[in-house]
């Protein structure tokens, strides 16, 4: 299959989990992949772990340090893909953050580092990757990581849940704004996915007394998943790769849940 073929994208936290397994989907169906991400030694490893993959299928492979709540960083991150690429057709604003607290324990930092990056870091992404589009012309397609978080409040994860909800909100009026170019903006919705996110998440849950021993806290997400399992990354990329296809052309301002059945909305 070559649902992507030719397609140049950035995807941002691409370093590691869901992202890293983002970009390597469309590398396999021959598109051309910028992983973007923070931490600029690893992903330069994982660019350079995936240059045969890309080579077999047709599809070119770079990569970027990049801030996303730095306006300057995300921009450069867009002119390098385009300098390599030629055009930027697919925008992943995939980088975000968790640093659990429970709810009467939150800080304005800690607020503020998590709503950063997932609320303000998603819209510089869709605005700089928008500018683009429109400058070069022919449309594009804009897809943002929600969370089964943006569908419900948890006690210990609050801003987290508020950072996802803005995410749904920006992709409605990215949408409503965007559609006059011929850019459509849609998202997606993970619930518990085995990532290193998630160990990290586990280990802090811990160290706020919600969880009492290791994979507590997704055994007990995990209980409430119709498909009876947490998800791996490879079951997210199917949806991924369908929202950076033109098979999704039709589709703008949805969010796409992919939780196993955790959250029936």
């Amino acid at each position: 299959m070559s649902r992507v073929a030719g397609r140049c994208c950035i995807v941002t936290g691409a370093a590691q989990g869901i992202g890293r397994a983002i970009g390597e989907a469309l590398l396999d169906e021959g598109a051309h992949v910028c992983f973007a991400d923070i931490n600029a030694a690893k992903v330069a490893k994982v660019a350079a772990a995936n240059a045969a993959r890309g080579a077999a299928s047709g599809g070119q492979v770079t990569h970027a340090a990049v801030d996303v709540t730095d306006r300057a960083q995300v921009r450069a991150m867009i002119g390098h893909t385009v300098e390599s690429f030629g055009r930027l057709d697919v925008m992943f604003n995939n980088a975000g953050v968790n640093k659990p607290m429970n709810f009467l324990d939150v800080t304005e930092d800690n607020w503020n580092f998590i709503m950063g990056i997932n609320g303000l870091g998603c819209m510089i992404g869709m605005q700089e990757a928008a500018g683009q589009m429109i400058a070069q012309g022919g449309g594009g397609k804009i897809i943002n990581t929600a969370s089964v978080a943006s569908r419900q409040g948890f006690d210990n994860v609050a801003p987290y849940c508020a950072s996802k909800w803005a995410v749904v909100s920006l992709t409605q009026s990215g949408a409503r704004d965007l559609a006059k170019h011929d850019i459509t903006v849609t998202g997606f919705a993970p619930g518990v996915v085995a990532t290193e996110m998630w160990e990290q998440v586990d280990q802090d849950l811990m160290g706020i007394g919600a969880a009492e021993r290791p994979g507590q806290a997704m055994e007990e997400f995990s209980a409430q998943i119709l498909r009876g399992r947490v998800a791996k990354p490879a079951d997210i990329t199917g949806t991924t790769t369908f929202l950076a296809s033109r098979d999704s052309d039709y589709m703008t301002g949805q969010i796409i849940m992919i939780d196993g059945g955790m959250t029936l909305v």
